[in-house]
């Protein structure tokens, strides 16, 4: 069984750069897409990137489009999210999700309702 753990949260400032680890245990990677999901305070928990492992397809949401990668390191079996030109409005605990292989990354964005969330990873941006 699929297992995530997601690190690499932080205080950056605006303008300011993180990158997310999602590791991944129990089963390989190549038998899921995987998404990066986030939740603000007092909102929804939204679905901003993707990665198909069947086909290395990608997939972002607007408000992160052109700022965020998704990259996958197979040798350390991790998903990464590496986040540029952070604002404020990113401020959320992020979570890594796995999804069925089969399921196409602009369908694993809007997906939050299969749940399957690890502790997550709190990103503040602020002065």
């Amino acid at each position: 069984q699929m297992r995530l753990a997601e690190s690499g949260g932080g205080l950056v400032q605006p303008g300011g750069s993180l990158r997310l680890s999602c590791a991944a245990s129990g089963a390989s990677l190549d038998d899921y897409a995987i998404g990066w999901f986030r939740q603000a305070p007092g909102k929804e928990r939204e679905g901003i990137s993707c990665i198909s492992m069947r086909d290395f397809n990608t997939a972002y949401a607007d408000s992160v489009k052109g700022r965020f990668t998704i990259s996958r390191d197979n040798a350390k079996n991790t998903i990464y999210l590496q986040m540029n030109n952070l604002k404020p409005e990113d401020t959320a605990v992020y979570y890594c999700a796995p999804r069925a292989v089969v399921l196409p990354c602009s369908m694993v964005l809007v997906s939050t309702h299969l749940g399957n969330w690890g502790q997550g990873t709190q990103v503040t941006v602020s002065w």
